[in-house]
């Protein structure tokens, strides 16, 4: 594998319109501890890097390997970079305490296919992830091949369009992959590109990352994944969150013979598949770093509370529970119709001064990016966690207590309270028994068993971070 270090000059051209969100903490006391060093500053004030700088960015680094090449590109809305010679404001660089959605000024941006097409690079084709090209469509929503509306390049969509091997890798010499990953197993993107790496080893194409800073590359934690319960929202061995970019998950999987991404019954290395990979690298990134994405990664991923509460809270998708889609605010906040007004234990894992009010009710409807979100139109009772402190949302690392806190609340129903994603979210199966067994009653303690099931996962972490660790491009 070839790895390859940003210089300190970018060229840059294009414009690309984008909107960036900025996502702040609301108050002022310090972070509770934890055994793991907190990544955010104990007071209310701290600040995003504005100095990292993606892989696109190194542009001297990889065109040389596209020139008269024909190129196909694997990216959306994420693939952006700044301009030569523009800066991030510093103000919104900032956590001032609001919260709020801030639009970034359009001329300080640049997509990475724009940017090759102005350097001459033969961009022959498109590839889109879950979402599109562009980013807009649902979850899980058929996203069928088409032509890109702004620069008339053929779209080859890889989530819900049948095409063979043949047809989806002809008429082009190498693949260049730019998404934007969220550092957690259960967000398809790294299996998008685990699958193509497969494919291009496969067809002797060459296979480059632009990498990207993982947001939560600080936190490695989670259940790992049990290979009987692999699927397209859990497709390698790891943690939920694994702590790592999407070039050093590339190197990992290449290097440790995971790119045949087999049937779960046959779930083997195949280290005779390997792809001719290289990774050009971020510059001024390390896993402590404190990154602010600068477009929406998903429709259902608005701001950095969002992406920080994610790991956390996407186990509702494998309930009966809402977990605000169709709202503003998916993600940030979880609830149904059948809850009760009165068992709140949302606040326990961080204490009663947390700001979740005990009671808050919402209502799903269908908008853009959850165009039929579960339990729509109807009104759910819940708990908000959009006042917690933005500092303080992974200080109890992947935090099951609002699963729990919502199966006391809607009555401890059992298997009735589960879906069949549970397993395929977690990745493993005694998650739900669990649950099932210690939180049976209202006087049961969300906080205090989320953090129970913590500790069952920490001698699999460790053993992680240990077999990970040959394979990580960043301190």
């Amino acid at each position: 594998m070839k790895i390859h270090l940003n210089p300190t000059t970018f060229l840059f051209s294009a414009t690309f319109s984008v909107i960036i969100f900025l996502s702040s903490c609301s108050a002022s006391r310090p972070a509770a501890t934890s055994s793991e060093r907190s990544p955010f500053r104990a007071d209310h004030l701290w600040s995003y890097d504005g100095n990292i700088q993606p892989g696109a960015a190194s542009l001297d680094e990889y065109l040389p390997l596209l020139e008269g090449k024909r190129v196909c590109l694997l990216s959306n809305q994420t693939g952006i970079m700044l301009k030569k010679g523009k800066e991030i404001p510093s103000e919104l660089l900032l956590s001032d305490g609001m919260d709020a959605m801030e639009n970034m000024p359009l001329n300080l941006y640049t997509h990475v296919l724009d940017t090759l097409l102005s350097q001459g690079i033969n961009v022959v084709c498109l590839m889109s992830p879950e979402h599109g090209f562009r980013g807009t469509a649902d979850a899980g929503e058929h996203v069928s091949s088409s032509v890109d509306i702004r620069t008339g390049i053929p779209i080859r969509s890889l989530y819900g369009t049948k095409m063979t091997d043949q047809e989806m890798m002809e008429g082009f010499d190498v693949m260049l992959f730019d998404l934007q990953d969220v550092g957690v197993r259960f967000y398809t993107y790294y299996v998008t590109m685990i699958k193509m790496m497969g494919k291009c080893a496969k067809f002797n194409i060459p296979f480059i990352v632009l990498d990207r800073p993982n947001p939560i590359g600080f936190l490695t934690d989670g259940p790992m994944l049990d290979r009987k319960f692999k699927s397209g929202v859990g497709g390698l061995p790891i943690p939920v969150a694994h702590g790592m970019t999407m070039g050093e998950l590339a190197y990992m999987a290449n290097e440790k013979g995971w790119l045949n991404f087999p049937s779960k019954e046959t779930w083997e290395p195949d280290l005779s598949l390997k792809c001719d990979l290289t990774v050009i690298k971020c510059r001024n990134y390390t896993h402590e770093s404190h990154y602010r994405l600068p477009v929406k990664p998903s429709p259902n991923l608005p701001n950095m509370r969002s992406v920080y509460l994610y790991p956390s809270t996407c186990y509702f998708e494998g309930t009966r529970i809402s977990l605000g889609r169709g709202t503003s605010v998916p993600f940030q906040i979880y609830g149904s119709p059948d809850m009760a007004t009165t068992s709140f234990q949302g606040r326990s894992a961080y204490g009663t001064d947390a700001r979740v009010p005990a009671e808050y009710k919402f209502t799903p409807r269908s908008i853009a990016g959850a165009k039929n979100p579960p339990l729509l139109d109807k009104e759910c009772i819940g708990v908000n966690l959009t006042e917690i402190p933005i500092n303080r949302i992974n200080d109890g690392r992947v935090n099951l207590s609002y699963i729990i806190d919502a199966y006391i609340g809607c009555g401890s129903k059992g298997d009735d309270f589960f879906t069949r994603m549970f397993e395929l979210e977690t990745g493993q199966s005694w998650c739900r028994e669990f649950i099932k067994e210690n939180a049976s009653n209202q006087g049961c303690n969300a906080g205090k068993l989320a953090k129970k099931m913590q500790e069952m996962w920490q001698k699999d972490i460790k053993a992680f971070k240990k077999d990970r660790a040959p394979y990580l491009l960043y301190k």
